[in-house]
């Protein structure tokens, strides 16, 4: 096959499916005939031949993916008026805090936000695919460290933990880059365990936080008074596309 027809192959394939596609897995369009060096070569010069279009081919952190340019979002928003999931602070705060300082515990989340965290918070980020155990530390009753999952960076559009933003910028990332998910992981309020509506997530207290508005999702400072065992009820409004 000469080069053309290997890119040809390669648009056809990554137009196809909307996950990321890796290396050893475009290999086999082609039966491992087409070494792996030449596959980055010629999706370089793909991505480049993309590069002026409202679609563009990104490498992400478990390989390459075409997705549409964030710029491109106010119009396509315009066509699907169906509202994306919604997030409380709580998630958006607990999965701040495991993305910049990972690996950490579910007691080194509480110590940071000062507030008691969900179990419910974390089944959410693990539902979505977001966070994992990836190991354990080596005190009294071994708890679970949390860290970010490959599918994490994917869905924020990049390929590994050192590209991640400023703390400060984390919001607007979550905004422009997060996409909507068709079919949410239905998420349990906080408190009481009552259940928010499909596309939405129950925020502190019970309250829906709508993220069509942009807000800051700032990390929480311990708590010097009051009660530390109840969610702030403080709300932020994130958009994600």
């Amino acid at each position: 096959m000469t080069p053309s027809e290997i890119k040809t192959v390669l648009e056809a394939a990554l137009l196809a499916t909307q996950r990321p596609i890796g290396i050893a897995e475009l290999r086999r369009l082609f039966e491992d005939e087409v070494g792996a060096d030449t596959l980055r070569r010629l999706l370089d010069e793909l991505r480049e031949t993309w590069k002026e279009r409202g679609v563009e081919l990104a490498t992400l952190a478990t390989g390459w993916r075409f997705h549409t340019r964030p710029a491109m979002q106010a119009y396509l928003d315009r066509l699907s008026p169906e509202k994306p999931p919604k997030y409380s602070r709580a998630v958006l705060e607990t999965l701040a805090i495991i993305a910049y300082r990972q690996p950490v515990t579910r007691g080194d989340i509480e110590d940071i936000r000062g507030v008691v965290v969900s179990p419910n918070v974390i089944k959410a980020l693990e539902d979505r695919g977001w966070i994992d155990v990836v190991g354990h530390r080596e005190t009294p009753g071994r708890p679970g460290l949390y860290g970010t999952t490959r599918k994490f960076l994917d869905d924020l559009g990049l390929r590994s933990l050192q590209e991640l933003p400023p703390l400060e910028e984390i919001a607007s990332n979550l905004e422009n880059k997060l996409p909507a998910l068709a079919a949410p992981a239905s998420d349990d309020a906080e408190q009481g365990g009552g259940q928010a509506p499909r596309g939405e997530v129950a925020g502190d207290g019970g309250a829906i936080i709508d993220v069509r508005e942009v807000g800051e999702a700032p990390v929480a400072p311990a708590s010097t008074e009051g009660d530390a065992s109840r969610e702030s009820d403080t709300t932020v409004e994130v958009r994600v596309t």
